[in-house]
C-alpha cells in the first residue's frame, strides 16, 4: 500500500461559512491505474477508521478479494477532521501557529466529499468505477454521487442514510456529553478528554451491536471471574484511546449529526433522484443505529437502485464483519448490470 499526501494550497470554504487556509489529505492507494484510467475503486471510511482499507476491510480489499489490486486502482482517504494525517483538530492553525484543538471549525459530510473531489481532480481521474462506503462513509459516498452524478459509475451504500436521525444524533450527543465530563476536556493537549472518550466509545458499542450480539458473544465470565461484557466495554474504550483523539471524535460525530443531503437543495426525494450511478444499497437486519428503513428510503428514491438486506447478528458492525455476504451481493448485482448492458448492445 502506498501512502501519500495531497496539499490544496488555496482557501477551502466550508459549509458552515468558515474557511480553512489550506487542506492536507493523507491517502493510501493499492494497485495501478489502467491505460483508460477507468478501474478506480474509491472507498470512503467510517468514523474512526483510516486510509488503510486493506487492513480494516480485509474481507473486501486485497489480493484475491472482491476489490483486488491486480485489477483495480483502490484509493481511500483519511477524511478532514480525522486523526490520521489529514487536516483536523491537531493540525497547526496558521493563524496562531498552534494546533486548533477545540477551535477547529465545524466540518460537514458535504465538505468531506468536496475535499475528495479535489483529490480526484488532482489525480486526473474522470470516472470512478465504484464508489463505496459504510456508515458515515456511506454518507460521504451518497453526497459525492449527488455532487458529481456523471462521475460515478457504480455506487454502493452500506448501512447508511440520507439524513441522520434524531436517534443517531442522540447517541452521538450522549457520547460528547461523556467526553465533556472529563476534567481535561478543552485543554490544549492531544490527550484532552481521552478518559471521557473511553466512556463515549463504550456507549457507541451499544449502538453498533445489539442485545443478541452481546448475548451471543459476551455472556458469562472470564477465567479471572470478571464479567465478559464488562471487560469488553473497557477494552473497546482503551483500544480507541490508544489510536484516536477526542477532538477528532467530536468533530466527526457533529459532521454525521448534520448530514442531510437536502440541505440547501430541493426536498430529499428529488435530490436522491438526481443520482445517476448504478446504485446498490445494503441494509443490515439487526442494525439499530442505521435501521433498514433508512437504507430502503435511499433505494426507493434513486432511479434503478437495488436494495438488499443482509441478515446479520452483528448489528451496525455487520458492515465490517459480513464481508463474504457483501462480496456475494456486490459482485452479483454489478455482474447483472454488465450482462444487461451487453444484451442491450447486442440488441442495438
Amino acid at each position: 500500500m502506498n501512502h501519500k499526501t495531497f496539499i490544496y494550497k488555496q482557501e477551502f470554504a466550508l459549509q458552515s461559512g468558515e474557511t480553512l487556509a489550506q487542506i492536507e489529505l493523507s491517502y493510501s492507494t493499492l494497485g495501478e491505474l489502467n491505460a483508460n484510467r477507468d478501474n478506480v475503486v474509491w472507498v470512503c471510511h467510517a468514523l474512526t477508521a483510516n486510509s488503510d482499507v486493506a487492513d480494516w476491510w480485509s474481507g473486501l480489499v486485497g489480493e484475491g478479494k472482491l476489490y483486488d489490486p491486480q485489477k483495480y486502482f483502490i484509493i481511500c482517504v483519511n477524511v478532514l477532521g480525522s486523526h490520521y494525517g489529514s487536516t483536523g483538530p491537531l493540525s497547526i492553525n496558521p493563524g496562531t501557529g498552534k494546533p486548533y484543538y477545540g477551535n477547529f471549525p465545524e466540518i460537514s459530510i458535504r465538505d468531506i466529499s468536496k475535499s475528495l473531489i479535489l483529490l480526484r481532480k488532482e489525480l486526473g481521474i474522470d470516472k470512478i468505477h465504484t464508489l463505496i462506503g459504510g456508515s458515515i462513509g456511506g454518507q460521504q459516498a451518497l453526497e459525492w454521487g449527488i455532487i458529481e452524478p456523471e462521475c460515478i459509475q457504480n455506487l454502493v451504500v452500506v448501512a447508511s442514510n440520507a439524513k441522520h436521525s434524531p436517534w443517531g444524533i442522540a447517541f452521538n450527543e450522549t457520547q460528547r456529553l461523556a467526553i465533556a465530563t472529563d476534567p481535561t476536556w478543552g485543554d490544549e493537549d492531544e490527550q484532552a478528554g481521552i478518559q471521557g472518550m473511553k466512556t463515549a466509545r463504550a456507549i457507541a458499542l451499544l449502538s453498533y451491536r445489539n442485545y443478541k450480539t452481546y448475548k451471543s458473544t459476551q455472556e458469562g465470565r472470564l477465567d479471572s471471574g470478571e464479567l465478559k461484557a464488562s471487560t469488553y466495554q473497557k477494552y473497546q474504550g482503551e483500544k480507541l484511546a490508544n489510536r484516536f483523539n477526542a477532538y477528532s471524535y467530536c468533530a466527526l460525530s457533529v459532521a454525521m449529526d448534520n448530514h442531510d443531503v437536502s440541505q440547501g437543495r430541493e426536498k430529499i426525494e428529488n435530490v436522491l433522484a438526481g443520482i445517476k450511478a448504478n446504485t446498490l444499497v445494503i441494509g443490515l437486519s439487526s442494525d439499530i443505529l442505521f435501521p433498514v428503513e433508512e437504507s430502503k428510503f435511499i433505494a426507493e428514491h434513486i432511479p434503478g437502485a437495488v436494495y438488499v438486506e443482509l441478515d446479520s447478528l452483528y448489528g451496525h458492525d455487520g458492515f465490517l464483519i459480513e464481508t463474504p455476504a457483501l462480496t456475494e451481493v456486490i459482485s452479483q448485482q454489478f455482474e447483472e448490470k454488465l450482462n444487461i448492458r451487453r444484451d442491450e448492445r447486442r440488441a442495438g
